[in-house]
């Protein structure tokens, strides 16, 4: 199709390079350097979209990040993205492009009946509606407003692109490269400081790629590519296009979005769509620029309206007209600027509108004294009606309308840690405060200089500031310095549906509402209105919905103030923000010494926190998971198993008061254990409940190793932190994490001790290495190891533990040395079922609400010092007869399931939280009893043993009669762990 509306020549596209795309099934051509809107544009098409509320027909409004309405699916299938900016989005061969939010097709949406019922849909309207009957809200209210809500939509797949993150330093972070950020870029750069200078735009340069005057002798735009040029040959700059600062944060931190592959159709092989990156600067230059702002009148929504300055952009950068006849409605001389630059591309000026009476001349065009009353134009602009300053009305034919109605500083990184902007009466805006993030300077047309010299200047300035440069080293060009000529206008008095807020349907009338209804405070009318909270954060809007309530209120506009700006500047992909972190990546895998050698067993593997554990060791012929864990239980209490429990925490604790220390943190006594020993502890939270479980082994006299349960390995550490440096800072104990340093296995089973004695260099008799005994050892002819006599199955057990680099090797070499004894390698299936059989508390028992005495543990609570818990352990509440006590639970029916998770109760009587006496906490199918059997608290339980109930789980309707024994189901008198 013929690109209607591109000039001949000029623009700073590559008509060499032809790009095909579809916009809504419909092929047109653009040029390398487009936009997907200057495309649609120079292919005649105006109507690009419809609004969230009323679904009135939309076009593009302006050139940048800031664009409110011209929002589009971009790409299709499960690279889908709703909500992309036409303005920004950079056009490739190939691009796929779809209308959003519209029932039908974009030219007759049937949702365009609400702008029929705008009266009944007005602001606010949900605070007043959908209330009666109440029976309608889910059945009807609900459904249809969750049809009609959000604007484009998901593909509902997984997104097959990669996102990254990264991190950059520098010394100066300049934050756009328009005239002010390339001045700021080449003086730092110049003075050897390593600088970063990141633009939002493939193209940088700012405003110089859209006006037509000249900087010294070249162009706006010439100049630009040689500053950027030079500054790309310097190894200190990093010069990032495609780049935006959505946000500044603590400690001159910002946070940053590189878009590497938007502006293709698929990203290269191993190449990310985006990068979020983490910039660490030492100083700032803010250099953002300033976004034009319109003027509200009567159905100044229509397609072809737009910002006078976004003409300039398309007519100057990318060769494009909106139309073939223009008018323009001003207040400032930057209006007229629009209407000279079109001129002289041979676009027909219907006429200029000003404002201000004394308004400029031209000898090229009609200036009309007045102000824009309505326009016509079903889906796009036909006609504009003016009212003349001395009362008369014209209509002017024409396609576009240009709006220059001032321009705001980009103020909003100045104001993302609290700060607020001041007032400028002479620009009549809002320009940025003194309260600004650390280390951040301010320049161009951000600070308020709208000048292309000022600009210049300002860079420079900000730069030589920043690094604390004596003088310039480099000489600005020469450069238009005009002054700003404003007349402040925001609306049209007297229209009926004057728009503010173009995506969310926000008018004049909208604000004059919410200040009758007493919503006056900014952020009151924000929410009440939807004012601002479109994706462009009201970078178009919520000026002119200030000035209209500072009117209303009979303030000013600063003493109205602003809403709070807040990160991130521009809409962000989700994905940029996880980066790789998706999937198996979302938590990193830790895995355990012995994996590769597990892996090669078969083993299933279970995910314990972030750990990968073996969860059992199925063999050929086993066809359920019970008969593989079936079978490591019997070999392991007959014989011997071996089981990998290196994800237990792990924590040295050294320093001359470290018994000390371990005395705050137990309930029980550890001063006087003595060197060689374990001791198994319990640990308190500060309101006696029980935190965690676990042993302390004495290796010298001022070293322990501290063991903790998997799950609260970090959770303890961090508590052991805490009390380390806050509650007693004066003790000599310091902590280190050891959990992945050491490779950790439990050998258990009456044949434990035999295959060990292959491999340990020590003496390990049950006189030299008895029960609860810990030492530092060697093994395998001296390589250095620890070894513990503990038992988590009830069975003779050792806990051995090397290096993590020796690891896998003494895995294999372990099963070498019990390979008489046909060792059997557990998981933790088997593991969680012999230690219900030897009544262990572990997660599901230390669930936060258990004290020691539910526990049966009572005793370990030392009364002879003081500990952490130890006195709130001791609160009436918690210590009742009736309490909770840990018991065993077996059925009467073997054949009968004891599921954890259901409720004791007397064998008669009703079934309800009143009758309530307990529950069972872990449950399994015990091989060495033939039958299922479980833990759990019952009320006074200890003297309850013997007692029949029913196991009852009403959700489930499962009943069970069951029989109250000892926790103890295996060796209750401990002779085995002994021998």
């Amino acid at each position: 199709m013929t690109q209607v509306n591109r000039f001949a020549s000029g623009g700073q596209i590559d008509r060499q390079v032809t790009q095909s795309f579809t916009f809504d099934g419909k092929t047109y051509q653009g040029h390398a350097g487009d936009t997907l809107a200057s495309a649609l544009l120079a292919n005649g098409v105006r109507l690009m979209g419809r609004s969230f509320k009323y679904h009135r027909p939309r076009g593009v409004l302006t050139a940048g990040s800031e664009e409110p309405n011209a929002l589009v699916e971009l790409r299709n299938g499960n690279r889908q993205e709703p909500n992309t900016r036409t303005t920004t989005a950079e056009l490739y061969d190939g691009l796929i492009a779809k209308s959003q939010n519209r029932l039908g097709s974009l030219r007759f949406d049937l949702l365009a009946i609400n702008d029929r019922l705008s009266n009944f849909l007005t602001a606010g309207f949900y605070y007043k509606t959908f209330m009666w009957p109440a029976a309608f809200w889910e059945k009807l209210y609900e459904p249809i407003i969750r049809h009609a809500a959000g604007l484009g939509s998901l593909s509902l797949q997984d997104d097959p692109d990669v996102y990254d993150k990264g991190f950059l330093h520098c010394d100066l972070l300049i934050i756009g490269a328009g005239p002010a950020g390339l001045a700021a870029a080449l003086t730092a750069g110049r003075s050897g400081a390593d600088v970063i200078l990141a633009d939002e735009d493939f193209r940088m340069g700012g405003r110089l790629n859209s006006e037509t005057f000249s900087l010294g002798d070249q162009s706006g735009a010439d100049w630009a590519r040689a500053a950027i040029s030079e500054l790309e040959s310097l190894p200190n700059v990093r010069v990032m296009s495609r780049t935006t600062i959505i946000g500044a944060f603590d400690h001159g931190t910002y946070g940053a979005v590189e878009r590497i592959s938007d502006h293709v159709h698929t990203p290269a092989a191993g190449k990310p769509r985006q990068i979020l990156w983490r910039i660490y600067t030492k100083r700032t230059v803010l250099a953002a620029g300033a976004t034009e702002r319109p003027i509200a009148f009567e159905n100044n929504d229509r397609p072809g309206i737009m910002l006078g300055a976004a003409l300039r952009t398309y007519a100057n950068r990318f060769s494009v007209t909106a139309d073939k006849r223009v008018a323009i409605f001003t207040n400032n001389d930057d209006g007229h600027r629009t209407a000279a630059d079109l001129h002289a591309k041979g676009v027909k000026i219907a006429a200029v509108v000003d404002v201000r009476p004394n308004t400029p001349r031209s000898m090229d065009y009609e200036v009309l004294h007045g102000e824009v009353i309505d326009t016509k134009g079903r889906l796009g602009l036909t006609f504009v009606d003016v009212r003349l300053g001395d009362g008369s009305t014209r209509v002017l034919e024409c396609g576009a309308l240009g709006l220059s109605g001032g321009w705001n500083p980009n103020v909003h990184m100045t104001c993302h840690q609290r700060g607020r902007p001041t007032w400028n009466e002479g620009l009549a805006t809002f320009v940025p405060g003194g309260d600004l993030p650390a280390g951040m300077t301010i320049a161009g047309a951000a600070n308020g200089d709208l000048s292309t010299a000022g600009a210049l200047n300002g860079g420079r300035a900000a730069a030589m500031d920043a690094l604390d440069l004596k003088a310039p080293n480099f000489d600005l060009p020469a450069a238009e310095d005009a002054p700003v000529a404003l007349k402040p206008f925001w609306y049209v008095e007297g229209c009926a549906r004057a728009w503010l807020d173009q995506q969310n349907d926000v008018t004049v009338k909208d604000v004059k509402l919410s200040h009758q209804e007493g919503f006056r405070s900014v952020e009151h009318l924000k929410r009440y209105t939807t004012l601002g909270m479109a994706t462009d954060q009201g970078k178009t809007s919520n000026m002119g919905g200030l000035a209209i309530m500072a009117e209303l209120a009979g303030k000013s506009i600063p003493e109205v103030g602003t809403t709070i700006f807040r990160p991130p500047y521009t809409p962000t992909a989700i994905g940029a923000f996880g980066g790789r972190h998706r999937g198996q990546d979302f938590h990193p895998k830790r895995l355990t010494p012995s994996h590769q050698w597990a892996t090669e067993q078969g083993a299933v593997f279970v995910e314990v926190g972030n750990w990968l554990r073996a969860q059992w060791f199925p063999r050929t012929g086993e066809t359920t998971w019970r008969e593989s864990v079936d079978r490591e239980v019997l070999a392991t209490r007959q014989s011997v198993g071996v089981c990998d429990v290196t994800t237990l925490g792990k924590v040295d604790v050294q320093g001359t008061d470290a018994a000390t220390f371990l005395n705050k943190i137990y309930c029980n006594g550890f001063a006087k254990l003595a060197v060689g020993k374990t001791r198994y502890g319990l640990m308190l939270r500060e309101d006696g409940i029980a935190m965690d479980d676990g042993t302390a082994a004495r290796l010298a006299e001022n070293h322990f190793v501290v063991t903790t349960t998997t799950a609260n390995a970090l959770p303890v550490y961090r508590h052991m932190e805490f009390v380390r440096q806050c509650l007693f800072p004066d003790l000599d104990v310091q902590l280190i994490s050891t959990t992945e340093a050491w490779a950790q296995y439990a050998v258990a089973g009456p044949n434990s001790r035999s295959v060990l004695e292959k491999i340990v260099d020590q003496d390990m008799s049950n006189e030299a290495f008895p029960f609860m005994a810990c030492a530092n050892i060697t093994v395998c002819g001296g390589l250095r190891a620890r070894l513990f006599r503990i038992s988590f199955s009830g069975e003779l057990a050792y806990e051995i533990a090397v290096p993590t680099a020796y690891g896998d090797a003494l895995m294999r070499k372990i099963m070498e040395a019990g390979a008489e004894y046909d060792i059997t390698p557990y998981g933790t299936e088997a593991l969680g079922v012999m230690r219900i059989e030897k009544g262990h508390a572990a997660g599901n028992e230390l669930n936060g609400t258990t004290t020691a005495q539910n526990l049966g543990m009572g005793r370990m609570v030392s009364k002879k010092k003081d500990s952490i818990g130890s006195i709130l352990s001791e609160r009436e509440g918690l210590n009742m007869e009736n309490d909770l006590r840990q018991v065993g639970i077996k059925p009467v029916d073997p054949e009968a399931p004891v599921p954890a998770g259901a409720h004791l109760m007397a064998l008669t009587g009703p079934i309800d939280a009143a009758h309530d006496q307990g529950y069972a906490t872990s449950a399994c199918y015990s091989p060495n009893l033939g039958h299922a059997i479980a833990l759990g608290f019952l009320k006074n339980g200890s003297d309850r043993i013997g007692e029949r109930m029913r196991l009852v789980s009403p959700l489930t309707q499962m009943e069970t009669e069951v029989e109250i024994v000892s926790a103890h189901f295996i060796d209750p008198e401990g002779g085995r762990l002994r021998a």
